[in-house]
């Protein structure tokens, strides 16, 4: 026994993982019980289908309990000896003979212990089994539902473990997304342009950069309210979406202000027709007819600012302020039109 509790403390200080727990366990379980076969196994209480998610057999194939195995659920004998509160039979045929699983498999000796999580949830069993009659000892099957707690616990961690990690992305994501229109913010635009620009600078290409302001939005909003003003916005950031490039990045910057950014050309290259070009196709993507909440308007398309940032000239702060210098030129110039 002493050396059973060393290779425990063993297994449990080594495991990270469910199947580096469980392993271990299905091997100290044959030797406790001197059953040819031990395996863990999963429960779909509503798909009806009990299967062997980690399995031992010993190499006398008296008895092979194979993992993957997927059997209906009513008639498992864990189903039945949860039933009826019978963890240990010595004799399958005599006991549950209407069993074709167990039939099938030739189990005489069977003894089980549920695995169950928070609230009494069943996860699954621990069992092992033999094709011959064996007797068990009341140690064999306290250490059985003692290992049966062990795997509970360890599920209930890697689930734990998952759960925070998808809350640590959500908060990330939260951190990073304009919460109305589903674009990235202000802060995940800036950290990416800076990505970017230290990119081009390395590459020797420059880096486009547009700042984009939606003329007449108050007008909007005062005229129609503020709901019709939220979805006019979220109808303006799909349509920059849909004109994005592979590498370009579009951003709500606040209010009714975006900002896009994408790879620009060589220095050396036509860099003032790459600005343009770039300028009128984010302008074009805002005009156009709206239509929502029982209001319909066209709209005349938003003033549009773009600079190419030269390799190693600006930064990201100073590129948006750039941007935004460029795009109220433009609003002064639709103005005095």
């Amino acid at each position: 026994m002493p050396d059973l509790f060393k290779q425990l403390a063993a297994s449990l200080s080594r495991a990270h993982t469910l199947e580096e727990l469980a392993r271990p366990l299905l091997e100290l379980l044959q030797d406790v019980t001197g059953l040819e076969s031990a395996y863990l196994t999963t429960i779909d209480l509503e798909g009806g289908q009990q299967q062997v998610l980690y399995a031992r057999n010993t190499r006398t194939q008296a008895l092979d309990i194979p993992e993957g195995l997927s059997v209906p659920w009513h008639d498992t004998l864990c189903k039945r000896a949860l039933d009826e509160g019978r963890p240990i039979t010595e004799d399958v045929a005599a006991c549950w003979s209407d069993s074709q699983a167990a039939a099938a498999l030739g189990i005489q000796t069977y003894v089980s212990a549920p695995v169950r999580l928070s609230g009494e949830r069943l996860y699954g069993t621990l069992c092992a089994a033999s094709a011959a009659r064996h007797s068990l000892t009341p140690a064999a099957q306290q250490m059985l539902t003692l290992f049966a707690r062990l795997i509970a616990q360890q599920i209930e961690r890697e689930q734990l473990l998952a759960e925070l990690m998808q809350a640590n992305q959500r908060l990330a994501a939260y951190a990073s997304t304009d919460a109305l229109t589903g674009l990235p913010n202000r802060r995940a635009f800036e950290q990416a342009l800076t990505r970017q620009l230290a990119q081009a600078a390395r590459q020797g290409t420059t880096v486009l950069v547009a700042f984009v302001d939606l003329d007449r939005f108050k007008a909007i909003n005062d005229r129609h309210g503020h709901d019709v003003g939220d979805l006019f916005l979220i109808h303006i950031a799909r349509r920059l979406e849909g004109v994005l490039r592979a590498q370009d990045m579009a951003a709500r910057h606040g209010g009714d202000e975006f900002v896009l950014m994408g790879p620009g050309p060589a220095p050396l290259e036509n860099v003032g027709a790459a600005e343009a070009a770039f300028a009128r196709r984010i302008a074009v993507a805002t005009a156009g007819r709206f239509e929502a909440a029982g209001v319909a308007f066209d709209y005349a398309g938003a003033s549009v600012g773009a600079i190419a940032v030269q390799p190693g000239e600006l930064n990201a702060t100073q590129a948006l302020q750039h941007a935004d210098r460029a795009m109220y030129e433009v609003k002064q110039a639709r103005r005095q039109a």
